[in-house]
């Protein structure tokens, strides 16, 4: 490439590394020109043994299959992909031990930081990360007396602005579908709904966090005259299987049961009918979680989540 540009091997050595001595712009490009007619592939190993680091990011999703962790992971890819990171990517499985896992095998792996999307916070892993040099930062939740950055969204202005628009179209009593516990964001969001609502007629609602679970839940409501007629569900997966249940039983939705969910994940749009949804905004929160990673920024105040309305709720669809 040297003598096909007309350079030393260093000149070719500082325009492929960018430095360490500035190259004048007419022999940058001659370098550059000379490497596209060679198809020269810069060796990336040999790079990252010089700079000691990888150039990967290790990213660690609650549970990979789940629509919300896989749409805000493939938000953080993009932005790390951006920013010329490659993402090794772990699935917790909503296990605390195959988190504490993954973590002690990236850091094994010499990645250049980790982002942990975690749903209950469980033990502090960045810690690990922390006292290995390694930046990380927390995204969707964290535990409790963890100090590492975290990212997450306004969970009480969603369920505000889920509860103010059902009273919009005339429900006064807006039951809530929380989790089997009170765990990670979703405990957020149960105790906005009971501060707002305040009503000992407005009813809490526990299921798993399944389509199916959400489904039996409805069909029994249902078959015991018990189904609330407006309804928030705290995931997505969970308003999917209420509409199933609903459907099902010949139950009219939204004209027996309005229903809003806290997610807003892309397949939401396509339900039968289509879910009014507080959109999460998951590509502010990939890009803040980057930037702190990366940048050392301070993470925001949390972002708030887009109200988009659908059939479920009772509004028109405008999706198509």
């Amino acid at each position: 490439m040297a003598r096909e540009a007309r350079v030393s091997t260093a000149v070719v050595s500082y325009v492929m590394n960018d430095g360490p001595r500035p190259v004048a712009p007419a022999t940058r490009e001659r370098v550059l020109a000379a490497a596209a007619a060679l198809g020269y592939q810069p060796n990336r190993i040999a790079r990252a043994l010089r700079a000691r680091t990888t150039g990967v990011v290790g990213l660690i999703l609650a549970e990979a299959p789940n629509p919300y962790f896989s749409a805000l992971g493939r938000h953080i890819e993009q932005a790390l992909s951006r920013r010329e990171k490659l993402t090794l990517i772990g699935n917790a499985g909503f296990s605390a031990d195959r988190q504490e896992s993954l973590v002690d095998r990236f850091l094994a792996a010499q990645v250049d930081g980790l982002v942990i999307v975690s749903a209950d916070g469980g033990t502090d892993v960045a810690a690990a990360a922390e006292a290995a040099g390694v930046p990380a930062v927390y995204v969707h939740h964290q535990p409790a007396a963890a100090n590492t950055p975290f990212v997450a969204a306004d969970n009480r202005a969603s369920v505000e602005v889920a509860i103010a628009h059902l009273r919009q179209h005339g429900h006064d009593h807006i039951a809530f579908l929380a989790g089997p516990d009170d765990r990670g964001p979703v405990r957020q969001r149960t105790e906005a709904w009971q501060g707002i609502v305040g009503s000992t007629e407005s009813r809490l609602l526990r299921c798993e966090y399944t389509r199916a679970a959400a489904a039996r839940m409805t069909r029994d409501l249902i078959a015991g005259g018990a189904m609330p007629a407006a309804l928030i569900t705290a995931t997505d997966e969970q308003a999917v299987g209420v509409l199933a249940g609903a459907w099902g039983t010949g139950l009219s939705i939204p004209e027996q049961l309005a229903v809003i969910s806290l997610d807003g994940t892309p397949d939401s749009a396509h339900t039968a009918p289509s879910l009014t949804v507080t959109q999460q905004p998951l590509q502010a929160m990939a890009q803040q979680a980057v930037d702190s990673l990366l940048d050392a920024a301070a993470p925001g105040e949390p972002v708030r989540a887009t109200l988009v309305t659908r059939r479920s709720c009772g509004c028109a669809d405008t999706t198509y």
